[in-house]
């Protein structure tokens, strides 16, 4: 399951996407997991998957569906990117803790 998800809108900030979310994950099976029904949600929803970045043994992947970037990382990972205050100018959507 994931845990402390957010939504940033960065349509004003960023050329490349519109929308990041960022989620953490415990295990890297459920980093897989979280990817995985993401991919297959999406897709069924006619959001293709473009690319892949980073591994469930890295505890960090990124998930590129073009407006929407998606990271899935595990909390040390995330806590060590901090990617959340990168891109704190962009407003948040959705906040899930």
């Amino acid at each position: 399951m994931a845990t402390d998800i957010l939504m940033l809108d960065l349509r004003q900030r960023c050329s490349f996407a519109d929308y990041f979310v960022v989620c953490s994950a415990s295990s890297e099976r459920q980093i897989k997991a979280i990817l995985e029904e993401i991919d297959k949600s999406l897709g069924q929803e006619g959001a293709p998957l473009l690319r892949t970045e980073g591994s469930t043994e890295s505890g960090w992947v990124l998930l590129d569906f073009g407006d929407v970037i998606i990271h899935i990382f595990s909390p040390d990972i995330r806590d060590y990117y901090r990617i959340e205050n990168i891109w704190a100018d962009g407003p948040p959507i959705v906040r899930v803790q």
